[in-house]
């Protein structure tokens, strides 16, 4: 059976309309827009010449789809201008552009005894549409996936080198992330988030740095390195209550700095104690940093010194409100008229608890030294089990 005239004469201009595809194309599709010409002759213009040819292929086979060798082929042309860089939108807007250019050249030159045969290649064309294009997507989302946990690996691993103090430039540029030359080390613990708590809070360092932030989370918190900025942990506070805004529960975060990567396993240490401190001390969320609390810190150091400093308050075990009364004295930094709005009573009342406070274990609370003596009593009960 003889080939109708009109496929013919398309199978003759297949070298023509690919040059008109690639023209096109480097016209109105920005990705290509912006590709050097030499790339679209090379890369782009043979692929184009080779669907074409696939077109009239199954068109004059009678096929609507495509051969498993006809698939693996476009599957595997399409990986590789994935792993290239090439967009999935500017993919289908190729094909798409081709698709257009050659039934406008067909109806062009088709004569009106042309037009069953013009009728069966616009429809043929669709179905060559319906049958590549979930090919060429599926390619390009395999190949992004592929590159997406590569990249994750890649984090992960640079994450855990920099922890450990280990060179971490290699990993960089699998990465995709800027090895910086300080860091803040950032130490998240959240009070009763939900398991969806990891990605908001990893969203939410990604958004501060409007790029990916190296960390590891989960539904209590975790550990993150933000490259420092000028202001220090000026801005991360912040960051923090946005963070504890998002996941709707108290977050306890700590910052310390790492002036080089060397030094981050450290800094890590710092803020891990540091945030879990200010927990156990019962402080309000929020951020914290080592000299916010030096005096708890170095009390919370192991030794023998702890316990016998929170015996000082053993005289008030049986006794609770008056270790409450203290305990909120304390927080309140010595303020009676807070202290006492705080504990709902009379100020009079207060300062009776105080008197007594004092009576029974030897600390007068209006005595400066006694009343240094009180407050890290206070601050080392807490800190004991």
């Amino acid at each position: 059976m003889n080939e109708p005239r009109l496929h013919s004469w398309l199978a003759g201009q297949i070298p023509l309309l690919a040059l008109e595809v690639v023209d096109a194309c480097a016209r109105e599709v920005p990705y290509y827009a912006h590709q050097p010409r030499e790339i679209l002759d090379n890369a782009l213009r043979p692929a184009v010449e080779v669907n074409m040819q696939a077109v009239l292929r199954t068109l004059r086979e009678g096929r609507r789809e495509l051969s498993l060798d006809e698939r693996t082929m476009v599957i595997e042309w399409s990986a590789r201008r994935a792993e290239e860089g090439v967009p999935l939108e500017a993919a289908l807007a190729a094909y798409h552009v081709a698709t257009e250019i050659c039934w406008r050249a067909a109806s062009d030159v088709a004569e009106p005894e042309d037009l069953d045969d013009l009728a069966a290649y616009g429809l043929h064309l669709f179905g060559y549409l319906r049958s590549v294009v979930p090919a060429v997507t599926l390619a390009h989302v395999q190949e992004q996936q592929y590159r997406q946990d590569e990249r994750r690996d890649a984090r992960q691993a640079m994450f855990t080198a920099l922890l450990a103090g280990e060179p971490a430039q290699h990993l960089s540029t699998l990465a995709g992330v800027p090895l910086a030359t300080s860091y803040v080390v950032l130490s998240l613990n959240l009070a009763t988030a939900t398991p969806e708590a990891r990605r908001s809070v990893q969203t939410a360092l990604d958004a501060h740095l409007q790029t990916h932030v190296l960390a590891a989370l989960d539904a209590e918190g975790g550990t993150a390195l933000l490259p420092a900025s000028p202001d220090g942990v000026a801005d991360l506070a912040d960051l923090v209550a946005r963070i504890e805004k998002t996941v709707d529960c108290p977050v306890f975060a700590a910052a310390a700095v790492a002036s080089a990567p060397a030094h981050i396993p450290a800094a890590t240490e710092e803020a891990s104690e540091v945030a879990a401190l200010v927990r156990r001390l019962g402080r309000p969320s929020g951020l914290y940093r080592l000299e916010d609390v030096l005096l708890e810190y170095q009390l919370a150091r192991p030794g023998h010194g702890l316990a016998k400093l929170a015996a000082q308050l053993d005289p008030l075990t049986d006794r609770p409100e008056l270790l409450e009364t203290l305990r909120v004295y304390v927080v309140r930094g010595h303020n009676r008229r807070q202290t006492a709005l705080d504990l709902h009573i009379h100020r009079n009342t207060l300062d009776y608890r105080l008197r007594r406070i004092g009576s029974l274990t030897g600390l007068d609370p209006n005595v400066p030294g006694d009343a240094r003596l009180l407050d890290a009593a206070v601050t080392a009960r807490s800190l004991t089990p």
